[in-house]
C-alpha cells in the first residue's frame, strides 16, 4: 500500500453524510461536493449526500436515467432517493443509522422499510450504510482516481453513545464499501476539533488560548437526526506542542435516541391532531406522514422561512388527488412544538424519565420517553460532578457549570432553539450565562472535524485525550452470585492490553456459552480484575451485547481440558485478556492457564431477534474454536469475506451460467481451500448466499449451484452461533420448493 496523500473525515449522518478532506502536503480542509441525483436523469454535485436509499421497482426508472458520472448504479442514494420517497414512503430507506444501534433487531436483516409489504423490496440497515459510504468513496474515486480511500487515513464519525456493535457494524461497512480500515471518532468530539482547528489559524491563535486558559469545563451538546450526544472536556493547565492548552474527554452521556426524528414525529402528530384526524395505524402511511413533516420542519426553521408550510398525509394506495389531505402548520406552531416539547423550562433538580416512547414505536425504533433535552442533560451533569470538581469546575446547587458551550447537529439551525437553551441554562446558574463558541457550519462541522482529527494524529493540531468513555466489565457468577469482573477500565488508551490474570475461571467447552457484557461511563474508576456486585447500588451498569460461543474439547496430553460430567461437558481454567482497537471497540481473549497456552478472540455477536418477517440471519461474528487447535482456524472470519459477498451478489444477479458455476471456484481462490475455513467464514459464506435467494430463478445452473453453495457452507456442524437460526431460515424454504 502506497503512503496517505490525504487526511480523510465522513460524517455518516442520520440525515445527511458528508466527506471532508486535507491534502498532507497542504493541510487545508475541503468538502468534497458529491455528485447525486437530483431529478431522474439530472445530477448535481452538492456538499452534504442525504442519507436516504430509494428501492426502485423494475422498469420505474429508464435505463439512461441512472447513469452518475462514474457509470450506471442500481441503487439511488441522496436527494432524488428523499423525493422520491416522499411520494413513495414504502419503498424508502430513512434512518438507517438509528436501526444500527438498535440491538433489539438483526441488523444484517431486510427489514427497512420498516412495515412496507412483504412482496415491496427490502434492504438492511447495515446493506443502507454500505449504500451511502459507497456512493461516497465512488463520488471520491471519480475526483481522485489516483488515491483511493483504502489507501488513504481515513476517519469515520459515530455517536458517542454507540456500543460497541454499532461501531463494529459501521467500521465493517466502511471495509466493505471499499474504505479499507477506518478509524472511528466520537461525533462531539469531532465538532470540537472542526472548532479548535478553524480558530487555530494565526490571526486566531491568541484569542483561543486565552479562550481556553480561562475555561476549566467544556459542554458539546450535538443533537442530530436519531441521537442526542452529551460530552463533557476538561481544559488543562499545560500546553500542546501547538501552545494552546490540552483538552481532554473526561464525560460521555449514555444511549439517547431522541433527535430530529422525533421532532418530526411531534410535528406530525400535532398537524393531526389540528386537523381532527387519528394516527394511521398503517406503518407506511404513518412513515410517509413523518417524511413530509421533516420536509415540513426544515422549511420553517430555515433562514427567510415561510409564515406556513404543509404536510401531506396520503393513504396507502391512494391515486386520487382529492385522497391526499394537506395539513397546514404555521412557524409559530412548530417552533412551539420544538421549543415546548423538546426544550422546556426545567428547573435545574429535574431528572429525565428513561424508557420506551409508546407513541413512536410505530416506526419500530425504542425512542425514549421523556423528550426533555434540558432534563437530560441536568441529569447527565450531575452524574459527573465528581469529574467536573476534580476539573476545576464550580457547582451551583448541586450542577457543575461549564465555562463553554458548543451546540452541533441541525436542530439548531433554528436561532430559537439555541435562544432557548442558553435560557435554560441561565435559570439553572442563577442568570450567569454559559459561553456559546459560535459553531463554522452545523452540516459540515463533523465531517471537518473527523479530517482534523486525523491531522491532528500526524502532529498538525490540537488533540483530544482521553481514551475510552467507558470502562467494561464481562458477567461472572461467584460465590454463587451474579458478578461483574472489570474487564478494561475507563480512559483506557487505543491499543492498551489488560491482562486480568488474577482471577482464573472456569470455562465450560461442548456447550453453547455466553459472555453477558456491561459498561460503566461514572466516574468511579475500576481497575482490571475489580469484581463488583451486578445489581449492586451504584454499579449503573448498562448492558451490551453478549458474547456468544462455543468451544469444543479435545483430548490433549497437555492436561489443559478436566473431565467433565456423563454428558460430555468438560472445563478448562482461563484467564481474561482485553485490548482496545483504533476503532475504539473492545477485544476480548480467554487465555489458558496451563502451558502451552491456548487463546481464543471473541468477538461481539451483531445478530438481535429480527422483529420482521423470517429473513437468514446474517454472519454473526463469533469464536468457533476447538481446543487444542489455534484460534484461526475455526474462529474470526477471513479479511476477504467482504470481498466474497460481493462476489457471490454479482454472480448470482448475472443471467451467465458460467459466473455461479465458478463460483465455488472463484472463492477457493480468494480464501484459500475449503477445508482451511473457519467455521464463521463458512456461515458467512451461506448468509450471503441466503441473501440472494430470490436470484435462483434466473435459470437451472443458478438453482442447482446455490444449494449446492448452502449445503457446503452448513458443513461441518460445529454449532457455530447462530446455526439454528441458518436452519431454520432453510427448513422455511421447503414449504416454496425449487424455484425451477
Amino acid at each position: 500500500m502506497s503512503r496517505p496523500r490525504f487526511a480523510v473525515g465522513i460524517d455518516l449522518g442520520t440525515t445527511h453524510s458528508a466527506l471532508a478532506a486535507a491534502p498532507l502536503s497542504r493541510p487545508t480542509i475541503q468538502l468534497l461536493r458529491v455528485p447525486q441525483f437530483v431529478a431522474p436523469g439530472e445530477v448535481s454535485e452538492r456538499e452534504l449526500l442525504p442519507s436516504f436509499l430509494y428501492l426502485a421497482i423494475p422498469g420505474e426508472m429508464n435505463t439512461g436515467e441512472l447513469n452518475l458520472p462514474w457509470g450506471a448504479t442500481p441503487q439511488i442514494t441522496g436527494e432524488l432517493a428523499r423525493r422520491l420517497g416522499a411520494k413513495a414512503p414504502d419503498r424508502l430507506v430513512a434512518s438507517a443509522k438509528s436501526w444500527i444501534c438498535h440491538g433489539g433487531v438483526n441488523r444484517r436483516a431486510k427489514i427497512l422499510p420498516w412495515g412496507s409489504n412483504d412482496d415491496d423490496p427490502h434492504v438492511s440497515p447495515y446493506e443502507a450504510q454500505v449504500a451511502y459510504l459507497s456512493h461516497l468513496e465512488r463520488a471520491w474515486r471519480h475526483k481522485y482516481p489516483a488515491a483511493p480511500l483504502s489507501e488513504q487515513d481515513v476517519v469515520v464519525t459515530v455517536p458517542a453513545s454507540f456500543d460497541e456493535g454499532a461501531r463494529s457494524l459501521t467500521a465493517e461497512a466502511a471495509l466493505e464499501a471499499g474504505l479499507g480500515e477506518v478509524r472511528l471518532l466520537e461525533e462531539p468530539q469531532a465538532a470540537l476539533y472542526d472548532y479548535l482547528g478553524t480558530h487555530a489559524e494565526p490571526e486566531q491563535a491568541a484569542q483561543l488560548r486565552t479562550l481556553l486558559a480561562a475555561a476549566k469545563l467544556i459542554l458539546v451538546v450535538d443533537i442530530g437526526g436519531g441521537t442526542t450526544d452529551l460530552t463533557l472536556l476538561r481544559v488543562l493547565s499545560e500546553l500542546d506542542d501547538q501552545g494552546q492548552p490540552r483538552v481532554e474527554r473526561i464525560a460521555v452521556g449514555g444511549h439517547l435516541m431522541l433527535g430530529g426524528d422525533n421532532m418530526d414525529a411531534a410535528l406530525a402528530l400535532y398537524a393531526l391532531e389540528k386537523a381532527g384526524l387519528g394516527r394511521p395505524e398503517d406503518a407506511t402511511v404513518w412513515a410517509g406522514l413523518v417524511q413530509s413533516a421533516r420536509d415540513t420542519k426544515e422549511r420553517l426553521l430555515s433562514d427567510g422561512a415561510p409564515t406556513d408550510a404543509v404536510i401531506s398525509y396520503q393513504g396507502r394506495g391512494s391515486r386520487l388527488t382529492g385522497s391526499t389531505k394537506s395539513l397546514v402548520v404555521t412557524r409559530e406552531e412548530a417552533l412551539a412544538v420544538l421549543l415546548d416539547g423538546f426544550f422546556p423550562k426545567t428547573d435545574p433538580a429535574d431528572v429525565a424519565v428513561r424508557g420506551v416512547r409508546a407513541g413512536l414505536t410505530t416506526l419500530g425504533l425504542p425512542y425514549t420517553s421523556d423528550t426533555a433535552v434540558p432534563r437530560h442533560l441536568a441529569t447527565f451533569l450531575r452524574r459527573h460532578a465528581a469529574a467536573a470538581i476534580e476539573a476545576g469546575a464550580t457547582l451551583v446547587d448541586g450542577l457543575p457549570k461549564p465555562d463553554l458551550l458548543l451546540l452541533n447537529g441541525g436542530v439548531f439551525k433554528a436561532p430559537a432553539a439555541v435562544e432557548r437553551l442558553q435560557e435554560v441554562l441561565g435559570r439553572w446558574y442563577r442568570n450567569e450565562q454559559v459561553q456559546l463558541l459560535k459553531h463554522v457550519s452545523l452540516d459540515t462541522s463533523v465531517a471537518r472535524g473527523a479530517a482534523r482529527f486525523a491531522l491532528a494524529r500526524r502532529g498538525i493540531g490540537t488533540l483530544i485525550s482521553g481514551g475510552t468513555a467507558r470502562a467494561y466489565y464481562v458477567g461472572i457468577e461467584h460465590a454463587g452470585r451474579p458478578c461483574a469482573l472489570c474487564l478494561a477500565p475507563k480512559n483506557a488508551a487505543e491499543g492498551t492490553r489488560h491482562v486480568v490474570d488474577g482471577r482464573v475461571l472456569e470455562l465450560r467447552l461442548n456447550e453453547p456459552v455466553s459472555f453477558p457484557l456491561f459498561a460503566y461511563s461514572g466516574d468511579r474508576l475500576d481497575a482490571p480484575g475489580t469484581l463488583l456486585a451486578a445489581n449492586s447500588e451504584g454499579a449503573e451498569l448498562e448492558s451490551l451485547p453478549a458474547l456468544q460461543t462455543l468451544l469444543r474439547a479435545k483430548s490433549s496430553p497437555s492436561g489443559n481440558v478436566r473431565p467433565g460430567s456423563a454428558g460430555g461437558s468438560n472445563t478448562v481454567r482461563v484467564t481474561l485478556e482485553s485490548s482496545i482497537d483504533q476503532s475504539g471497540a473492545l477485544q476480548l481473549s480467554l487465555v489458558t492457564v496451563a502451558l502451552p497456552p491456548t487463546r481464543w478472540k471473541l468477538d461481539f455477536v451483531l445478530r438481535g431477534t429480527s422483529l420482521a418477517r423470517p429473513v437468514a440471519p446474517a454472519s454473526a461474528p463469533a469464536a468457533d474454536a476447538r481446543r487444542g487447535e489455534p484460534a484461526t482456524a475455526t474462529g474470526p472470519t477471513h479479511p476477504k469475506l467482504p470481498e466474497c459477498r460481493q462476489r457471490i451478489k454479482s454472480a448470482f444477479a448475472s443471467y451467465d451460467d458460467s459466473q455461479v458455476k465458478s463460483l465455488r471456484n472463484q472463492l477457493e481462490a480468494v480464501l484459500g481451500p475449503r477445508g482451511e475455513w473457519s467455521g464463521e467464514t463458512c456461515r458467512g459464506i451461506f448468509d450471503a448466499c441466503m441473501n440472494e435467494q430470490a436470484q435462483r430463478g434466473h435459470g437451472e445452473a443458478h438453482e442447482l449451484n446455490w444449494l449446492r453453495l448452502c449445503s457446503w457452507t452448513l458443513r461441518p456442524g460445529f454449532g457455530v452461533v447462530g446455526d439454528e437460526e441458518r436452519l431454520t431460515a432453510l427448513w422455511n424454504l421447503r414449504s416454496v420448493g425449487t424455484v425451477l
